[in-house]
């Protein structure tokens, strides 16, 4: 293993003095730095967009979208895979996040795991992992075993497969079918990748996870259509997000959200075209879920 060549472990020489800056001086320098992660993903939007597509397609033919890290990238993708559920409706084994020595690693390192190709192979075996899958390995140096491993048992299951690295040439590249590779450079802290590295994870999962839902029919206008009611909070933005899709009053919002047995989509549908909930109903499922196709 040599981390001299990997660009995540170099030490920045904006920061050779990290210990003797002011608090100020520390603050400001980690702003610029951050302000060029956005930049570095640029450049990668091409093949992000090829994820994408890859993405739409495996959740067209009913596969399922899998992340599969270690340490700060196995906890990214958990987390994205977990705000699909409430933000897009839905559900929870359709997007699913795995993380090198199970969810325990989520709030404690769990030693050694991210070293064992094996572990990560059994566990897309327990996900009963076939073709029309989607596995995107996640790792900042681009090298952890529990990734590579991962995604060598994918391409031999016939998954599709893509991977984030924050270095260039990376290992894991070899064994993806859509490689993303973001240089985001030295961290401040040296080594630290739950920076700049973490930054840029997460904006690229961002990208992948709603543009992909965006690609099904979970959105309408720029309104999250699919959410879920889970809390209070989530109950009056789905009635807000009624109004604004129809022009409708609070009042007309709620009745309609009742009706439609809190379904804010049907709910849309119901109001615009003054169908009933069956024949609304029916004629989502004819447009696959597209507020606008039905229309």
């Amino acid at each position: 293993m040599d981390l001299d060549k990997l660009t995540t472990e170099k030490r920045n020489q904006k920061t050779m003095h990290l210990d003797e800056m002011t608090i100020d001086e520390i603050l400001m320098l980690m702003n610029i730095e951050d302000q060029t992660v956005p930049k570095s993903i640029e450049k990668e939007i091409p093949q992000i967009k090829k994820v994408v597509t890859a993405i739409i397609s495996s959740f067209q033919k009913d596969g399922r979208l899998i992340y599969l890290g270690a340490g700060t990238s196995g906890r990214l993708g958990i987390l994205d895979a977990v705000e699909c559920v409430p933000t897009f409706g839905i559900a929870p084994e359709k997007v699913v996040g795995l993380i090198a020595g199970g969810m325990s690693a989520m709030t404690v390192a769990v030693e050694g795991a991210e070293d064992s190709k094996e572990l990560a192979e059994r566990d897309l075996r327990n996900l009963h992992l076939n073709s029309k899958d989607i596995v995107i390995g996640i790792a900042a140096s681009g090298r952890t075993p529990y990734v590579v491993g991962g995604l060598r048992y994918a391409n031999n299951a016939g998954a599709t497969t893509a991977s984030i690295a924050c270095n260039k040439n990376s290992i894991i590249s070899t064994y993806a079918t859509f490689p993303i590779e973001v240089e985001v450079g030295p961290e401040v802290l040296t080594g630290s990748t739950r920076l700049k590295s973490g930054t840029a994870q997460k904006l690229i999962l961002n990208m992948l996870s709603t543009v992909s839902m965006i690609g099904i029919g979970k959105v309408y206008k720029n309104l999250m259509v699919d959410v879920q009611p889970t809390n209070e909070k989530l109950v009056e933005r789905s009635k807000r997000i009624i109004m604004q899709a129809t022009d409708c009053s609070y009042e007309e919002a709620s009745k309609s959200f009742e009706n439609a047995n809190l379904d804010v989509k049907l709910a849309i549908v119901m109001l615009l075209t003054n169908l009933g909930k069956k024949e609304a109903k029916e004629r989502l499922k004819q447009a696959k879920g597209f507020v606008r196709k039905t229309l």
